[in-house]
């Protein structure tokens, strides 16, 4: 339900798998022969271990966050906004033939089943695990081959209504970087092995070395050519080769870092192609629906695709502009509502394993009332300094004053669906430790449907300029129709979620929202700048000042609405300054 444009290798960490509980097991037994009566028991070391993974997984997805940020950053700065699209065209390309073939199947299906060939095997999973990887390098070789005699079809499907200047660079660069899904793929298998295996540590930290490369090969272009815009038409085959093959590359060394983890853990890479053994039926009965969920997803984006596409010129928001707003929400999301879900869905999967469904409303509706209160105040910042964030952030190179404007458009509407998306992905979570991955799919089906009819008749609607803000503006509206529907029929399954307290902690928050809001606007207003032309001093400013006051004021509001989930988080915080 998500409305990204891609998921990108650096962006792996955007969600927990639907397995979580599973995926945090470790495949080493406790107790083995020579171990002592007085070994702690199973369920303290498994918590010690799941808080430690956790750690590592949290500062590994940040900085993996924060350098996958700062690669896009370099993509817009050398490339400027029109040619910067056309790349991210190229780039959509195999994260999208990736996710139809692996990536929803992968969380929903494979790591469960390799966990439990792990602990019923007699020889814990590893033939199983080569029988698995040996079929998936087969199988995605000779789909990158497919997709790269193919890519000139591809380009005219996701790039249609362009000249051919525009289309000719998309399929060249298409040729370099459509090889990535082998490579994206690999690196995913090798990680759930990895995580079967109780290391954690390689899988979140492999992707940073993707973005170094990539941030590497845009920097050399800065260097050789510059960092002016330029029309497609004006690349030359050396830079062509030099960003298309940076990805490559980058990709190629994401997996490459994986390998050494795999030696630690005792894995041995043996190709084995008795693929019957796999058992290919129940894999596909498995992961049915999640394929079914990603592939609704990934028609939905199609329609995004080709409608940036359509509008995208040198100075209005397209593709780049629309996937950096996303990235920027998506680390909000990531750093607050992951974490939230991450603590509590092993809480949720063991409540509902033995039955006790008003803990499981519990947690959710103290993690609803929760991400809402923590989110609001980002939302408020995202909409009110989106200019100051945009010159800041994105105005760098070849990425204009016109080009940060038109990202600031797009922020201000995205920010309105900071806090749905986290309800609607909470919720979804919540019926995957039921488990039930069906019903999700179900859902992804109409709201997804809702998302498209929206975005296509705002874009008709508008000029080409509010196209990118209003495919923003269609995934706010289905955030909230999911959390709604999948609030309902939740309901029948676990009871009553605690609506009541829910609704009234949301009216707290909006309130406090409203009034930050307010008083932020105003600072902003009384500090120098202009609007249209900020400078970058005058920007971070604006950034600093506004962003403190916005904060002080939420947090004032918060604790004279007793918001609870802020002034617990005081409360701790005085407790321990008092000692």
């Amino acid at each position: 339900m998500s409305g990204g444009l891609y998921r990108s290798a650096n962006a792996h960490g955007d969600g927990l798998p639907p397995n979580d509980d599973a995926t945090f097991i470790s495949a080493e037994p406790l107790n083995q022969p020579g171990v002592e009566a007085t070994a702690p028991p199973q369920e303290v070391v498994a918590e010690t271990s799941a808080a430690a993974n956790s750690a590592v997984m949290a500062v590994g997805s940040l900085v993996s966050r924060g350098t996958g940020f700062v690669r896009n950053l370099m993509v817009g700065a050398a490339l400027g906004n029109l040619v910067g699209n056309v790349f991210t065209t190229a780039q959509f390309l195999p994260n999208q033939v990736y996710e139809f073939l692996l990536g929803g199947v992968l969380t929903s299906v494979l790591i469960p089943v390799l966990v439990r060939r792990r602990k019923i095997d007699p020889d814990r999973g590893e033939a199983y695990a080569q029988r698995l990887l040996a079929l998936a390098v087969l199988a995605l070789a000779a789909t990158a081959l497919i997709a790269m005699a193919g890519a000139s079809v591809l380009t005219a499907l996701y790039a249609s209504g362009k000249d051919e200047h525009y289309t000719d660079l998309v399929t060249n660069l298409s040729y370099l970087m459509l090889p990535m899904l082998f490579f994206t793929g690999l690196s995913a298998l090798i990680a759930a092995v990895l995580n079967t295996r109780g290391h954690f540590a390689a899988p979140m930290w492999a992707p940073i070395l993707n973005n170094l490369v990539v941030i590497g090969a845009f920097g050399l272009y800065i260097l050789i050519y510059g960092a002016e815009a330029i029309r497609p038409e004006d690349m030359g085959w050396g830079q062509i080769l030099l960003v298309g093959g940076g990805a490559l590359l980058g990709v190629a060394v994401q997996a490459a870092g994986l390998l050494p983890a795999l030696r630690k853990v005792g894995f041995r890479w043996r190709l084995r192609f008795d693929f019957r053994e796999l058992g290919l039926r129940e894999l596909a009965q498995l992961g049915a629906w999640m394929f079914c969920y990603v592939a609704v997803n990934q028609l939905g984006l199609f329609v995004v695709v080709n409608l940036l596409t359509r509008a995208a010129g040198e100075d209005s928001a397209g593709l780049l502009i629309y996937n950096n707003v996303f990235l920027l929400l998506m680390m909000a999301h990531g750093i607050i509502a992951v974490s939230i879900i991450t603590a509590l869905m092993p809480r949720m999967s063991a409540a509902a394993a033995d039955g006790r469904f008003r803990d499981v409303t519990a947690d959710l509706s103290r993690g609803t009332r929760m991400v809402t209160a923590v989110l609001a105040p980002i939302a408020v910042c995202y909409a009110v300094l989106a200019g100051p964030i945009s010159v800041v952030v994105f105005r760098y190179g070849a990425f204009t004053g016109e080009n940060a404007v038109a990202t600031s458009t797009v922020l201000l509407v995205a920010a309105i669906g900071l806090v749905p998306f986290a309800i609607s992905q909470l919720f979804t979570f919540a019926f995957y430790a039921l488990p039930d991955t069906r019903t999700p799919a179900l859902v992804n089906i109409p709201v997804v449907a809702l998302r498209v009819l929206l975005q296509v008749g705002l874009y008709l609607a508008f000029s080409a300029t509010f196209a990118a803000a209003g495919m923003m503006l269609g995934n706010a509206i289905s955030y909230v129709a999911a959390a709604v529907v999948s609030a309902l029929l939740l309901r029948p399954r676990v009871g009553r979620i605690g609506l009541g307290g829910i609704m009234r902690t949301m009216g707290r928050v909006v309130l406090a929202a409203l009034g930050a809001a307010l008083v932020g606007l105003l600072v902003v207003k009384l500090l120098p700048g202009d609007p249209a032309h900020l400078s970058w001093l005058a920007a971070v400013a604006q950034l600093v000042i506004g962003g403190a006051v916005i904060g002080v004021t939420y947090l004032g509001l918060a604790m004279v609405l007793r918001i609870g989930e802020i002034t617990e988080v005081v409360g701790m915080v005085r407790r321990r300054l008092g000692r």
